[in-house]
């Protein structure tokens, strides 16, 4: 069996990669918005000669290439793992306009969102899990959150705007 290294990428989404036979490495990034890249690593000492390739695949066109090599079942069974039903795991990275941006963090809860945890904060290369709430929060900065599917977009919300509700639009006659 085919030892598959998972590794999450905050912001983008999920890094598999395998050694092949022959000793070549082999990557798909899964990303989030749901489109992958097939990618082919080079050692360092295979020299500058040697061919890399990175191919763009929407969804599509990363399950027919699945079903092609005979691995939809393998691919379906590690998704369905990150699956916890009422549970979404996100990532959201800040911004300069963003409001949560040089504030510290907070409490969720204090700011209308409770059952939701910040799991961690990543910045550059370090981990910060369990912030606390005054930990300040800056552009760059990618806070991993926890929460039921509508909480994780009310923080959302709340880091981009300040609010936790979204805005609504209401029509209304002109004046009004």
């Amino acid at each position: 069996m085919v030892d598959v290294r998972r590794v999450k990428l905050p912001g983008v989404g999920v890094l598999h990669t395998f050694y092949t036979s022959d000793g070549g490495k082999v990557g798909v990034i899964a990303h989030r918005s749901g489109h992958s890249d097939l990618i082919t690593f080079a050692d360092d000492d295979d020299g500058p000669d040697v061919n890399k390739v990175s191919l763009r695949l929407s969804e599509d066109e990363a399950h027919t290439l699945a079903e092609l090599l005979g691995g939809t079942q393998i691919t379906e069974s590690l998704t369905a793992l990150d699956q916890i039903p009422g549970l979404s795991i996100d990532w959201f990275t800040v911004d300069y306009e963003d409001h949560i941006a040089g504030q510290p963090l907070g409490s969720p809860a204090e700011r209308g969102i409770a059952g939701l945890t910040v799991v961690a904060v990543v910045r550059g290369e370090s981990t910060n899990p369990a912030p606390a709430p005054d930990f300040k929060v800056f552009p760059g900065d990618t806070l991993v959150v926890a929460g039921s599917p509508e909480k994780v977009a009310k923080a959302f919300n709340f880091f981009r705007t300040g609010t936790a509700k979204p805005k609504v639009a209401v029509d209304g006659p002109p004046g009004n």
